[in-house]
């Protein structure tokens, strides 16, 4: 999976998927009929066909972080951009890019603990800075501002025996963007219009997605995203690696559309591919955004497992992420007609 490697190291906060999105149109080029990217900064590329028309969706943002202040002593405090732990972050290694082009190396820390009672407090995102070695004059000297991005340097790891599992940062949704472009390459001969979006700004409101669907008024939408497995959590995992996609059927702002469902329940199980239906009360994808778009639309999606979502050490399961291509391969070979 070295696309998926480069995927995840590559750079991508909400608002600045340039270069993810440079990476994803290289390899989809060979198999898609034309594409373009939207005035929002969506990318859409499409295979041609006489069928019903299919949007497969998955976003290229990832939380992150950028400059919020910079104090008299050149700590530069940070801003999250989407859900982030302010505890994951300590110790992590950052890159800066500044208004004037400068890259500065750094690290986060916080501020010194003095007593043992402050040891059990979790430091909060205000109290976090990057030290880049530099006092305020010089860091004032190369540029640095509020709003320049943070960009937390991470490699992709392969786990376990057989390297079956996969960590790194961005695997939300970076997974979703590597399943996009396997299925690309899989759907070509596909009886279907096929649609593969690319969305921006996921992780602070689904705004992509909204934007998105009104340049190519499909019949329905799949959206791939990854979900946060229940792995090690008190009273049973409901969502595991190693056991198959996830199939949502609600999560905590919409339901799914109950016959794209049954689709994929009724393909999973024919086809002996495990599977892992999901009702949950928290979270939602950019379907929430998608399915309410234009007159409506109908949205179906297919989730893979990942351990410490929005941290740099998410981990998944290679299978699971196969599984899932596979899954929806099997639909869209002949996209079916939508019956409400």
């Amino acid at each position: 999976m070295n696309l998926l490697k480069k995927l995840s190291e590559a750079q991508g906060p909400s608002g600045n998927e340039s270069v993810v999105r440079a990476i994803i149109k290289k390899e989809l080029k060979p198999y898609v009929d034309e594409m373009y990217t939207d005035k929002y900064g969506n990318l859409i590329a499409r295979q041609k066909g006489k069928g019903v028309s299919v949007m497969l969706a998955a976003h290229m943002d990832e939380v992150g972080l950028m400059v919020g202040e910079v104090d008299s002593q050149g700590k530069i405090f940070i801003s999250a951009i989407g859900g982030l732990e302010p505890i994951t972050l300590l110790g992590e290694n950052v890159q800066l890019i500044t208004s004037k082009g400068k890259k500065l190396e750094g690290l986060i820390t916080t501020r010194d603990i003095q007593d043992s009672h402050e040891l059990e407090e979790l430091p909060g995102m205000g109290n976090l800075y990057v030290d880049v070695g530099m006092t305020r004059e010089e860091v004032d000297k190369a540029g640095v501002i509020p709003g320049d991005y943070v960009y937390i340097v991470k490699d992709y790891l392969e786990l376990g025996e057989g390297g079956n599992f996969v960590s790194g940062k961005a695997l939300d949704d970076r997974v979703g963007c590597y399943m996009l472009i396997e299925l690309a390459k899989k759907l070509k001969k596909s009886k279907g219009n096929m649609y593969y979006v690319f969305t921006v700004q996921e992780e602070i409101g689904l705004f992509g997605a909204k934007t998105s669907v009104y340049s190519i008024d499909p019949d329905y939408a799949i959206v791939v995203d990854v979900t946060e497995s229940g792995d090690g959590k008190i009273g049973g995992a409901v969502k595991c690696l190693g056991k198959g996609p996830v199939i949502v059927v609600k999560d905590g702002e919409m339901m799914t559309t109950r016959c794209i469902n049954k689709w994929l329940f009724d393909i999973a199980r024919k086809n002996k591919i495990p599977f892992q239906p999901d009702v949950s009360d928290f979270g939602t994808t950019d379907a929430l955004n998608v399915a309410v778009s234009k007159g409506g639309l109908p949205c179906g999606v297919v989730g893979v497992p990942v351990r410490n979502i929005h941290t740099t050490t998410s981990v998944a399961h290679k299978q699971d992420i196969k599984d899932a291509i596979k899954l929806i391969e099997l639909l869209l070979k002949n996209p079916p007609r939508i019956c409400l």
